[in-house]
């Protein structure tokens, strides 16, 4: 698996048609990742998804990607591209402003949208103290958070 060093990414950009198709070729298991984190984290630390408390599951992920894909970012590895992408989640507009998740995609060479797969949803545990031990936990980031390279 790549890292953060060894892929180039381009600048954060709107989507164009092949990301748009990219993402919707993976949207329902976009859905069910981001149902299957929540109820995950609810049970581990209810702070990672607290931006969507009070939200059915059904109103967290009412989103397209055609309107609510704002940005992505691609680089080329040796085994396709990966694609990473800002979708607003319509459903969340809170004291931070509206809510973003960050996913990952990965495009395997030569073969169309069939094998596009994704490889996961960031979910950012940060503001550690000198143990290391986080004190901040967010899987629907604020607008301003920028869309970087992640490994989850």
């Amino acid at each position: 698996m790549a890292s953060a060093e060894e892929v180039n990414l381009n600048a954060p950009h709107p989507p164009h048609e092949n990301a748009i198709e990219a993402f919707n070729h993976v949207l329902h298991k976009i859905k069910h990742e981001i149902k299957t984190s929540r109820k995950h984290w609810d049970i581990h630390e209810p702070k990672m998804w607290s931006r969507a408390a009070g939200l059915s599951d059904e109103q967290l992920v009412n989103f397209s990607i055609e309107k609510d894909l704002v940005q992505v970012r691609s680089g080329v590895v040796s085994y396709g591209t990966i694609i990473f992408g800002k979708i607003r989640i319509p459903a969340v507009n809170d004291e931070l402003g509206n809510g973003y998740i960050h996913v990952r995609i990965h495009d395997p060479p030569n073969r169309g949208e069939e094998d596009v797969m994704l490889h996961s949803i960031l979910t950012l545990e940060g503001e550690r103290d000198a143990d290391g031990h986080p004190h901040l936990w967010r899987a629907i980031q604020p607008e301003d958070h920028p869309l970087k390279f992640f490994i989850e």
